[in-house]
């Protein structure tokens, strides 16, 4: 990806990236070793003086990450320059860890990205976790990256509970803590970070509630914790192996954690759209 500008006023080429083309000051800094700038098509350096009507281009193209491409489905909700969402499957991870390096969303990126011949990274702007499926959004380059982290967010989720909640509709607003230092684990407790989540009932059958969530703040495993604490909604996402329910399915002993990213609403940081 490129980014481009025409000067309109006398000034260095520093002002021009920071104020007209948005970049962070940590990204400025990487670039300049990359060679990255140009003006009037030739190699700038930030102190450069730029005059009214040149042009600066800013090459946005990133190193190959050090995990592998794979070839595999991939199913792209939107795609442009910038970013794309993609629906992401039940049981896949975001992101390479260090303990797995093969397998993820990232990795069939990587090989998308080959195919189509895009000197891309994978920069994700929402994360689910392994069991959680549906829309994921990702930057294409880390200034993309930085402004849609920024963006303000609308997220839906849908999610399945054995259950009536009471009242069907409304605003869970507990605080969120890790259960302790060394796990992975939520849990509601007094002195957590402040969290709040909308839900509505969808529909009831046979005793179990569809529901419609919204995270108004951004908690680790938010959605799943306010559903299954009793100060919360007092009903467990279905096939929760954490907080909750082996599920529906567990007479097949399998497990699936029935909560889906439904939609993803922003504002494009590039495009206004």
């Amino acid at each position: 990806m490129e980014l481009r500008c025409t000067a309109e006023r006398e000034t260095h080429l520093l002002s021009i990236l920071r104020r007209e083309l948005q970049l962070s000051s940590t990204l400025v800094r990487r670039l300049k070793y990359c060679g990255a700038y140009t003006v009037n098509g030739e190699p700038a350096h930030t102190d450069r003086l730029v005059r009214p009507g040149d042009v600066v281009r800013v090459c946005l193209d990133e190193p190959r990450p050090d995990y592998p491409a794979e070839d595999g489905p991939l199913s792209i909700l939107y795609e442009d320059e910038a970013l794309l969402a993609v629906d992401k499957p039940q049981g896949m991870l975001v992101h390479p860890s260090f303990s797995r390096q093969t397998g993820t969303l990232a990795n069939r990126l990587l090989g998308y990205y080959d195919r189509t011949g895009q000197a891309c990274a994978v920069h994700p702007v929402s994360r689910l976790d392994r069991d959680t499926f549906g829309v994921v959004l990702l930057a294409k380059n880390a200034h993309a990256h930085a402004l849609l982290i920024a963006a303000e967010k609308h997220k839906t989720y849908h999610a399945a509970v054995r259950g009536v909640p009471q009242p069907p509709e409304g605003m869970i607003d507990v605080p969120i803590a890790r259960l302790s230092p060394e796990s992975l684990l939520r849990c509601v407790r007094a002195d957590g970070q402040p969290a709040r989540s909308a839900y509505r009932t969808l529909r009831t059958e046979h005793g179990v509630s569809l529901l419609e969530l919204q995270p108004l703040t951004g908690r680790t495993h938010q959605l799943r914790v306010h559903c299954a604490h009793p100060e919360g909604l007092g009903l467990p996402i279905d096939g929760d192996p954490f907080y909750g329910t082996r599920g529906l399915l567990e007479e097949t002993r399998e497990h699936r954690l029935c909560l889906h990213a439904a939609s993803l609403r922003i504002t494009h940081p590039m495009t206004g759209r």
